[in-house]
């Protein structure tokens, strides 16, 4: 398989649905997810969605991405739970990401977007990542495209079903649970319910390939 260097690795995972406000379950308060036993707290999200919007307010844009997010808390649990299946899969194969490969992957993101500026920019009008979370885009490029190489995945329907068991398996090892507030998360399709997350079909793909707003 080619190896990914687009913009695009998230890409699909930041479509869901409209904006919940988050507060803690009864069994788990505080908590926007449990994974793996380790929470993920709403404190956190919420510190990820406000960077994010710091960020867009900065924006002449401002008022069009903002629309164009209003979804920014589930989209970032969303990613945040899929970071940490990514990780398993990772340990589970041996895979890691040296700081190496990490600076070489946004070494490549910043020339083909034409720049640091430019790539802040594209990732946060099309993903809605702030720059302060570039290197989590950098650092889950480099562990996917190391996993398929692991796993001999190759950009055929057959390669992504492979993908899809090898993560819905940890996905379902990791027990998640998310706070209904924000839905359910989905073993079988790795993503919150109600979202749209064709992320196996990421594979390969030129940042081109993918339409603004993905």
């Amino acid at each position: 398989m080619h190896r990914r260097t687009a913009l695009t690795v998230s890409a699909a995972l930041l479509a869901a649905a409209s904006l919940l406000t988050a507060c803690g379950s009864d069994a788990h308060p505080g908590a926007a997810a449990v994974v793996g036993g380790e929470r993920i707290d709403v404190s956190s999200l919420q510190a990820q969605v406000k960077d994010v919007r710091t960020a867009q307010e900065r924006s002449p844009q401002a008022a069009q991405l903002v629309r164009a997010t209003g979804d920014l808390s589930r989209r970032k649990l969303n990613v945040m739970i899929f970071d940490r299946v990514v990780d398993k899969v990772a340990a589970d194969n041996g895979v890691t990401a040296t700081r190496a490969e990490l600076q070489q992957t946004r070494t490549a993101f910043v020339r083909e977007s034409g720049g640091e500026e430019r790539l802040a920019t594209v990732l946060l009008q099309e993903q809605g990542v702030a720059p302060g979370q570039i290197d989590d885009v950098v650092r889950r490029n480099v562990l996917m495209n190391k996993i398929a190489a692991k796993l001999g995945v190759t950009d055929t329907p057959e390669g992504q079903q492979k993908m899809t068991d090898v993560f819905s398996a940890a996905s379902k090892a990791l027990a998640i649970d998310v706070n209904p507030r924000y839905g359910a998360w989905d073993d079988a399709q790795v993503r919150l319910s109600a979202t749209t997350a064709p992320w196996l079909r990421q594979i390969g793909q030129d940042p081109a390939a993918v339409p603004a707003g993905a």
